[in-house]
């Protein structure tokens, strides 16, 4: 066997160490939850995006069992081959029903989703304009069409109204983060969908972490703002509490997306027992009344007693806390930060011990502002 390659990355991996960035994978021993299991060490997890605690919610894992019983564990080929299902086109109506959009395309995640839907829409000739925070699915989704990409300052809608004044382009796209996972803040949608508009361009909003936590019915910060995109990107991995994602829009542009993204066309899709869950879970979303409610008391209880920045992730976890340090290339270098991920499943006492750890990370010199 050639060793080029290991070569490579022995050397690759120092640089990395030495920079202090190399990361490790840390395995579970329990399911996802308020409190997980790692290396024998129970831990309140706050490093989840697991938002409604569906993940092992029994009736969510009852749907999977039913669905694994009558589909087994795979769908075994692509959507367009023999991975079509009755559990498939189940959970598509059912998410275009919540979203209240014509269609709905199922997708194999938000990452692969985002490579395959914007070179679906735009290629060479063509112009897509991306926000600076935007996430690196959109990034990499922007350079695989093969379009002009004009990057531009963080939720600024004057500057995207200026980089849409170019000529000569086919056509225009406008892409952007609805919730931006490393800061929380929210794209002005509004003003940008007023922009799309003036300049004829499409608009396609990654709703990753807004689906199932802001709106009335919890379909998104576009459901919040009333505004209406050419396509919505939404997780089924996030407060779903699955795996995979879904575009949002109409007939037309689904069909579009299942002829030409090709992260959709040349992969398996998801199991059609996994979908039969996420219709539960869907479900659960709309017609639970605690579940969203008791989220956003967690959301402002902690708030409320969090004044600082943190930047104390071991020592926090000798506390039997876990909120894991997101460090570079995530974010940009010099603003390297804990996140904390709030769920409706952590107990009231459990965020109290979490802002306890943190008073005495403050205490020990580890907090700044």
């Amino acid at each position: 066997m050639s060793e080029v390659a290991d070569a490579w990355a022995r050397e690759d991996l120092t640089d990395i160490d030495r920079k202090g960035l190399l990361r490790s994978l840390e395995p579970l021993a329990s399911p996802q939850g308020p409190v997980i299991r790692i290396g024998g060490q129970s831990l309140i997890n706050f490093s989840s995006n697991d938002y409604l605690g569906l993940a092992a919610d029994p009736r969510v894992v009852r749907a999977f069992v039913v669905g694994l019983e009558r589909w087994g564990v795979g769908a075994g080929a692509s959507r367009l081959v023999v991975g079509d299902t009755d559990a498939h086109r189940r959970l598509e109506a059912r998410l275009a029903a919540f979203e209240g959009t014509e269609a709905v395309l199922l997708l194999n995640g938000g990452y692969p989703g985002n490579l395959g839907l914007v070179p679906a829409l735009v290629g060479r000739g063509d112009l897509v304009v991306s926000d600076a925070l935007n996430h690196a699915s959109l990034i990499d989704g922007c350079r695989l069409a093969r379009a002009e990409v004009a990057i531009v300052a963080h939720a600024d809608p004057d500057a995207f109204a200026r980089a849409l004044t170019g000529t000569g382009f086919r056509r225009k796209l406008v892409v952007t983060d609805a919730v931006f996972s490393m800061d929380g803040d929210q794209a002005p949608l509004a003003p940008l969908a007023e922009v799309c508009a003036r300049h004829g361009a499409a608009l396609l909003v990654d709703e990753a972490h807004a689906t199932g936590v802001l709106g009335a019915r919890g379909s998104g910060l576009c459901e919040a703002t009333g505004v209406r995109p050419d396509v919505r990107m939404g997780t089924l991995g996030k407060a779903l509490g699955g795996f995979g994602a879904y575009a949002a829009a109409s007939r037309a542009v689904v069909e579009l997306f299942v002829n030409r993204a090709r992260s959709v066309v040349f992969s398996t899709t998801l199991p059609p027992a996994l979908c039969e869950a996420l219709v539960a879970a869907v479900d659960l979303l709309e017609h639970d009344a605690e579940l969203r409610p008791r989220l956003w008391r967690n959301i402002h209880r902690f708030v409320g007693g969090l004044r600082r920045a943190l930047r104390a992730s071991a020592f926090l976890r000798e506390r039997g806390v876990l909120v894991k340090a997101i460090r570079p290339p995530t974010v940009a270098e010099g603003t390297s930060r804990l996140r904390f991920a709030l769920s409706a499943g952590h107990t009231e006492a459990q965020i109290d011990h979490a802002l306890h750890a943190l008073e005495e990370a403050r205490a020990h010199g580890l907090v700044t502002a």
